[in-house]
């Protein structure tokens, strides 16, 4: 009898032991060759495309004073990215490769890669080291998108669908050359940098813009950013640009984002008479999360090209958008958005209007 209860007892356990083992198995993810590719490269990929009606009907079918959504009544394949990417370890590399093809590749070409209506970008190639000196210093060095601006090429990371008026005409878009960043604390840290200039890989002077970012976050409720930039972009060594940039983004209540972004620049012997050209502005945007999948920015912003040297006339601009967004699932997020741009000018409609109105819908993909 006591034979045949310890066979009962070992029998049991052997059954639980091996039920056990099958969750165990059946719980384990499957294998996903694909995944791991994806985290051993830093692989991402991003699509976007869009439509963008304009009330004038404008002839050519062209939104005036826009950079990346520039054509009007039209459907428009904007952006295709493949990214590589990896953020070096202390005593160790990284790297980040970004290649760019669309409509939008068109306008980003640094001097050197690329030509007017190549639809093909080397939006950033760099390498990174993190030397092992205190919390790590970051150096990195290739090109490299701005460090200037509250927004970003990609419209995925962005408030708005279309770019600001300070995105387009007062900053540079990207930048060839060495940078070397540190944090000195956890609320401030600092980069300084030695570029070619402006969108320029290969440079078109003997001398370089120097820069310096310094990121200051006193709570999590606010982040500031402040940027300066030094040096000779035109093809004369001796006229420099200045470019001063703050971003503040505040979080003054739940739910609601607040983005402060101002700039002001000057280049030596570039306004009519050999003055020195200016141009500068101011641009904010609001933003409400109703829920995790639906929310509303508002921007407005002003922008003076005193001396016409950015958008090709001295004119004052205006404009007001708004634009809802709607995120299905993790990977796709839909804006559409309505734009109001004043000038003082006639600069749009051929030279016509001093407004411009138009309605847009984005789609944005990222795997």
């Amino acid at each position: 009898m006591k034979k045949l209860i310890t066979k009962a007892v070992l029998t049991f356990i052997m059954v639980l032991g091996l039920a056990y083992a099958v969750k165990a198995e059946d719980a384990r993810p499957a294998a996903n060759p694909m995944a791991d590719i994806k985290a051993a490269l830093g692989l991402s990929i991003y699509l976007q495309g869009g439509y963008n009606y304009n009330f004038e009907s404008p002839d050519p079918s062209e939104n005036d004073l826009r950079v990346f959504d520039h054509k009007a009544n039209s459907f428009t394949f904007d952006l295709a990215q493949i990214i590589f990417a990896k953020d070096a370890p202390v005593g160790g590399a990284g790297y980040k490769l970004k290649l760019s093809a669309g409509e939008t590749a068109k306008f980003i070409h640094s001097r050197g890669l690329g030509k007017a209506d190549d639809e093909f970008d080397l939006t950033e190639a760099y390498i990174t080291y993190m030397a092992p000196v205190g919390k790590g210093l970051k150096l990195q060095f290739g090109k490299f998108v701005t460090m200037h601006g509250a927004e970003v090429i990609e419209a995925r990371d962005n408030l708005n669908y279309s770019r600001s008026l300070l995105f387009n005409y007062a900053i540079p878009f990207t930048h060839t050359g060495l940078m070397a960043g540190y944090a000195l604390s956890d609320q401030v840290s600092a980069n300084l940098y030695l570029v070619n200039g402006w969108d320029n890989t290969d440079d078109n002077n003997k001398g370089k813009t120097a820069g310096l970012t310094v990121g200051y976050t006193p709570s999590e409720q606010a982040a500031l950013i402040f940027n300066v930039m030094f040096g000779p972009e035109k093809d004369s060594s001796s006229d420099n640009r200045f470019l001063f940039d703050w971003v503040g983004t505040f979080k003054p209540v739940k739910n609601t984002t607040v983005v402060l972004n101002t700039d002001y620049a000057a280049e030596e012997k570039s306004a009519a008479g050999g003055g020195t050209a200016k141009w500068y502005g101011i641009a904010g945007y609001v933003k409400y999360d109703f829920s995790d999948l639906v929310s509303g920015t508002i921007r407005a912003e002003y922008f003076n090209d005193k001396d016409g040297l950015r958008t090709g006339t001295a004119q004052k601009l205006k404009e007001i958008t708004v634009t809802p967004e709607f995120k299905i699932g993790k990977s796709i997020i839909v804006r559409p958005e309505y734009r109001h741009d004043i000038s003082d000018k006639l600069s749009f409609k051929g030279g016509t209007k001093k407004t411009q109105d138009t309605i847009a819908l984005g789609v944005m993909y990222t795997w």
